[in-house]
């Protein structure tokens, strides 16, 4: 174990110690710490975005912290330590590597990625015999999962076994039906949860056309989110040059403002 990392340890557990450590950090459990655990996680990939290297040293530490949080509140509960969650990775890591740390041989990436899901199936197969369970293709995915990568995930699954649109046209189509389904859902009045019903049915189709396209939806979505806030803050820089803010200025003149800084960032992109 490295210097850093026994440090890092160390301070976790002088933080957590009844005699003298912090008292927000004695408060914590495993279901208060949870939330900082996927924010660290999103702030890593925001990094990552960015191409910021440094950022992404830090948020990666910052990550690292929460691992290592959640491990030394297990060890106090006589549950697992640190060590332990090491040690269980790294056999997971050679057990879905053969053809690294085995005497199996795989050829490509794509070959790889097979061998990797069939050991996972195996490994989710287990688990629901062990459970006294029927098992299900869809077994094991995260139901923590942010909704669009989760969507994702379950129609990838179904697609194993046949349960798939046939090309992307027919993704197309998918999204065409629930959209129409929703606009007369709105003209009928439809109450609140069939709107929400009718939203998510789109949203899923939407993901799934990310997904044929082999798109990311939620790199997508924040690469949307971006594109504006800076949109929109080029509209709030025009309006402040001339002493004015939005709320002052009417939706014409903000769709105008907003065809400017579409036009002033279609500029500025790279040539293809």
């Amino acid at each position: 174990m490295s210097a850093h990392l026994d440090r890092l340890l160390t301070v976790m557990a002088r933080l957590r110690d009844p005699e003298g450590g912090c008292p927000w950090d004695l408060e914590q459990d495993f279901a208060t710490i949870a939330p900082y655990t996927i924010e660290e996680a999103y702030e890593v990939a925001e990094a990552i975005d960015r191409r910021d290297m440094g950022a992404l040293r830090d948020e990666l530490g910052d990550l690292l912290l929460q691992v290592v949080f959640h491990a030394r509140m297990a060890e106090e509960d006589g549950l697992f330590d640190f060590d332990s969650v090491a040690q269980a990775i790294s056999d997971k890591m050679i057990r879905r590597h053969p053809h690294v740390f085995g005497g199996q041989s795989i050829d490509s990436a794509a070959a790889q990625t097979a061998a990797w899901e069939d050991q996972k199936a195996a490994e989710r197969l287990a688990t629901a015999e062990a459970e006294g369970r029927i098992p299900s293709i869809l077994d094991g995915v995260s139901i923590a999962l942010p909704g669009l990568t989760r969507a994702v995930k379950l129609a990838r699954r179904a697609s194993r076994v046949g349960f798939d649109w046939p090309d992307v046209a027919g993704v197309l189509a998918k999204i065409e039906e629930e959209a129409a389904e929703l606009r007369s859902e709105i003209e009928g009045g439809g109450a609140a949860d069939r709107l929400e019903d009718e939203i998510g049915d789109l949203l899923f189709s939407v993901a799934n056309l990310a997904r044929h396209l082999s798109i990311e939806p939620e790199a997508a979505i924040r690469r949307a989110n971006r594109k504006f806030e800076d949109r929109f803050h080029h509209v709030e820089a025009r309006l402040k040059g001339q002493g004015r803010a939005p709320q002052d200025a009417g939706l014409e003149e903000l769709e105008r403002l907003w065809d400017e800084a579409k036009r002033a960032s279609d500029t500025a992109l790279p040539a293809k």
